[in-house]
């Protein structure tokens, strides 16, 4: 199979019909149940108006019906619009008006999230698009109640018991999945893909996450609503590595299926692992799993690589992003730990490849040089849906994405990301992350956390600390004075504010620190102090 002839549904179409593709709440679907599944509710979709290029919204935590939907809307040729079961009314509203969704889909009484509620907080101006709501439910209990007014309800029951089958329309070239980008401060962008990038891409995640080797099993935790975790189980079904899918991420059901079911692959966020090793008394926590790759997103967790390795679980940082999918690199599990702890790694497909750029010259830069990361290859975005000015923006001359990330490249193919572009700082004319002096921060005993952003003093860019006192004296001039005997001078915070906890947004993995915010925070801060800005 090929990129350039390689339908989506080509996946599952591939697969032995009666091996177990998921395990869900105490079943088992085939490949076989989920190809005709998918089948049945492209028929539903049809006879509802939705066809070529239609958006669907797909509001749902993780199911069987999730993927059937999006093998069904690939069918048609319509796109499915991934919506982050995190985000409220706000947040749903500019997604469903702005992509143009006619179709969204959701559960309305589902127990840990109030969908119905969310969606009961929307202005109806922002859904006056939308002409039709599907409603899942488990076990034929749905509430009848209109949820958007005068607009056509059907349940997900109804439309995969449809009979007739719907004609192909899509694709390898057909658009089939839409992202969206985690921006705090404007409207995120939608990240859109292929049908036969999203499938080449799962080939090879699969091969490198080694998931196609005999008694490969995945704990299907990650929400599909984010590329990390739908990444994963297109993966895992090519592989045809069963998954064994939770609605939501749970540590202890989690814990309890690594240790009883033998899970061999698993991904997440470092908090994830964290809670799981918590719910094991044993000393080696997890001795059937082979791979869990993480990314970073708490700064207190930064030793959970060698937390994890000491209990017999060995990590390994990744790299991806919407725009690129994710696991488009990984570290090699052969490094020492202090290497892949770090994000990035190898890139998963062969012809992908990777450079470094300084941001001011324009000039490539050499191995342990810090500049933007510029990456190539099969898995990258369509376009921006409905934004032709930043598709072409973010692509450069020759076909790179520019990124927006730190990093630098290591002499053995690997790159090592450091921290988003916009996160660092140019102090003294050097270009400098803010986890190399959190990193020093957060060794002091009266420091439970820290982030560290820079602004204006007296006219010239200068460090500022915000920091998690720990149960110690705190005095910031001690601390600031503890950095001084670390520190090149000018990466020493000039002030260090105690907070009672860092502002945050929410993704679909986890909860990101908002360094915009805290930015805005330290130059009120200072101008309050009287110190003059630029």
């Amino acid at each position: 199979m090929t990129t350039s002839s390689l339908r989506l549904d080509a996946v599952l179409a591939a697969a032995p019909g009666d091996g177990i593709a998921i395990h869900y709440q105490g079943s088992t679907i085939t490949y076989g149940e989920l190809l005709a599944e998918s089948q049945r509710v492209a028929a539903g979709l049809a006879a509802r108006g939705v066809g070529e290029g239609d958006r669907v919204a797909v509001w749902l935590p993780n199911m069987p019906a999730w993927l059937a939907l999006m093998f069904a809307c690939a069918r048609l040729g319509a796109i499915v619009v991934s919506v982050n079961t995190r985000f409220r009314a706000h947040e749903v509203a500019d997604i469903v008006s702005r992509s143009g969704c006619r179709m969204l889909v959701l559960w309305p009484d589902f127990k840990a999230i109030d969908f119905a509620g969310i969606l009961a907080a929307i202005e109806p101006a922002a859904l006056a698009g939308v002409e039709h709501v599907v409603v899942y439910d488990e076990g034929g209990q749905a509430a009848q109640r209109e949820l958007i007014a005068g607009v056509a309800h059907s349940r997900y029951a109804d439309l995969n018991a449809s009979a007739q089958e719907a004609t192909v329309l899509g694709g390898a070239e057909h658009r089939c999945v839409i992202f969206t980008t985690s921006g705090t401060t404007k409207a995120p962008k939608f990240v859109c893909h292929v049908q036969g990038t999203v499938a080449r891409h799962a080939q090879d995640v699969a091969a490198a996450l080694g998931m196609n080797r005999a008694g490969a099993k995945v704990l299907q935790a990650l929400p599909l609503c984010g590329v990390f975790g739908y990444t994963q189980a297109l993966a895992a079904l090519v592989a045809r590595a069963p998954m064994f899918m939770l609605p939501v991420f749970d540590a202890a059901v989690s814990a309890r299926l690594v240790r009883e079911l033998g899970i061999t692959h698993m991904n997440g966020v470092d908090d994830m692992m964290d809670r799981m090793l918590a719910e094991v008394d044993e000393p080696m926590a997890f001795p059937s799993l082979e791979h869990f790759g993480y990314a970073l997103f708490n700064p207190a967790l930064e030793d959970i690589v060698e937390r994890a390795a000491a209990r017999g679980v060995t990590l390994r940082g990744l790299y991806g992003m919407s725009e690129c999918h994710a696991f488009y690199a990984l570290q090699p599990l052969d490094l020492p730990a202090s290497e892949r702890r770090k994000g990035g790694g190898r890139p998963v497909a062969p012809e992908a490849r990777v450079r470094v750029r300084d941001p001011d010259s324009g000039a490539l830069l050499g191995v342990g040089v810090a500049g933007e990361l510029e990456i190539s290859g099969p898995s990258l975005l369509h376009e921006y849906f409905g934004d032709a000015a930043a598709t072409a923006a973010t692509f450069s001359a020759d076909g790179f994405l520019r990124t927006g990330d730190l990093a630098y490249l290591e002499g053995d193919g690997r790159f090592c990301y450091v921290a988003r572009m916009g996160d660092v700082m140019r102090l003294a004319g050097f270009l400098t992350s803010p986890l190399e002096i959190e990193s020093v921060l957060d060794e002091h005993p009266a420091v439970h956390s820290s982030q560290v952003v820079a602004v204006d003093i007296n006219g010239a860019p200068a460090a500022v600390a915000f920091v998690l006192p720990a149960d110690a004296p705190f005095d910031a001039e001690h601390v600031i004075a503890f950095c001084a005997a670390r520190l090149a001078s000018y990466k020493v915070p000039k002030r260090v504010f105690t907070l009672d906890a860092f502002p945050t947004t929410l993704s679909a993995n986890g909860t990101k620190i908002q360094k915009s915010r805290l930015r805005v925070l330290a130059q009120e801060l200072i101008n309050d102090s009287g110190e003059k800005q630029a």
